[in-house]
């Protein structure tokens, strides 16, 4: 079984952090979120990914390189233009070639390991096998409706749905998914739907399994659910310090500590995290908040926060929550009177003053 990590998308809903990254690369708890999703394949047993990229994918690449620290091969397959998730599979046919794959939203991440469902799906030679999750509102989501485990249809952001079963971006198929998607035609948006091609291998009578994860899931395309992410993960490690940390510092809870990371006269009250050859000094960093690597925060608090690396923050008044804030950005206050207040600040940025 090879494995299929799609990371083609703009990253609009994230802008401005995408106007300077690409989108799988934007760091939850200082690691790129499609470093996890690799993990999750190779976890899985999978040894050959590709990577279905934009014609601008290059930082990706560099990034990601052929796989060597994980041990697997990594191939990188060009998606030109954007039509949609069955497109990005149509134009990978080459590199899956006879094989079954495990598809993956680059954006999303999960819990649960993907190991069990790679055997079941071998076990039972299904076609297809979805995973499902209950949500609130499933008219945002491509929606399940199943009897047993049988998914008998799937729609696409129904205005009405009949199940609260989200589709939620992993997936494995058989190579018969191709025969379908071959012979798609685009969605009302122009785009050849996922969720269609599954509806195809359904109304041939092929075994399309659907399957309802436990633990938590999220697709990081936003900035709220980007932080929530990073609250799951920050929830998930354990305690580990590294750094220098003197004693009129408080480090309380699960708090991770970089090698040479300085903290001096602060309180971490964690989870937290604190990436390497950082500085804290007089602050007070507040539970899921990771800071990446070489960044200053002085006389500051922060928390629920996402702090890129080589940012400096310094002399705020009041908290930063709720926070994400780019690589090397400066957020200083000056001291200085008459009280001035400047700024650089990009596209689509949002400021809060009180």
């Amino acid at each position: 079984m090879k494995g299929l990590i799609l990371c083609a998308g703009e990253g609009t809903r994230l802008r401005p952090i995408t106007f300077s990254f690409a989108k799988p690369l934007v760091p939850v708890v200082n690691k790129p979120v499609i470093f996890y999703a690799i993990e999750k394949l190779v976890e899985a047993g999978i040894r050959e990914i590709g990577l279905v990229i934009g014609p601008n994918g290059g930082e990706i690449r560099e990034k990601v390189g052929g796989g060597s620290r994980w041990g697997i091969s990594i191939s990188y397959i060009v998606q030109e233009r954007a039509l949609g998730l069955a497109h990005a599979v149509k134009v990978s046919e080459e590199f899956i070639g006879d094989d079954s794959f495990l598809m993956f939203l680059g954006d999303n991440l999960i819990k649960a390991s993907l190991e069990g469902f790679v055997k079941m799906f071998e076990e039972h030679r299904y076609d297809a096998l979805v995973l499902l999750t209950p949500v609130e509102d499933p008219r945002a989501f491509g929606v399940a409706e199943m009897e047993g485990d049988r998914i008998l249809r799937v729609v696409e952001k129904p205005k009405e749905p009949k199940s609260n079963l989200a589709i939620i971006g992993v997936y494995i198929f058989s190579n018969r998914i191709f025969d379908v998607i071959n012979g798609l035609k685009p969605s009302w948006r122009g785009e050849l739907e996922i969720t269609d091609a599954i509806q195809g291998l359904i109304d041939r009578n092929a075994k399309v399994k659907g399957y309802i994860v436990k633990g938590w899931w999220k697709d990081t395309g936003k900035p709220g659910d980007l932080l929530e992410a990073n609250r799951f993960i920050l929830e998930g490690m354990d305690s580990d310090v590294q750094g220098d940390v003197d004693e009129e510092s408080g480090i309380i809870g699960k708090v991770v500590i970089g090698k040479g990371a300085v903290v001096r006269h602060s309180t971490i009250l964690g989870p937290a995290f604190i990436g390497e050859g950082s500085v804290i000094r007089d602050a007070f960093i507040g539970p899921f908040t990771s800071v990446g690597d070489n960044v200053s925060i002085e006389n500051s608090e922060i928390d629920y926060s996402v702090i890129m690396s080589g940012t400096k923050i310094r002399d705020i008044v009041g908290r930063i929550s709720a926070s994400i804030v780019g690589r090397d950005v400066q957020i200083l206050r000056s001291g200085q009177k008459p009280r001035v207040l400047e700024f650089i600040i990009g596209d689509k940025s949002k400021v809060r003053l009180e």
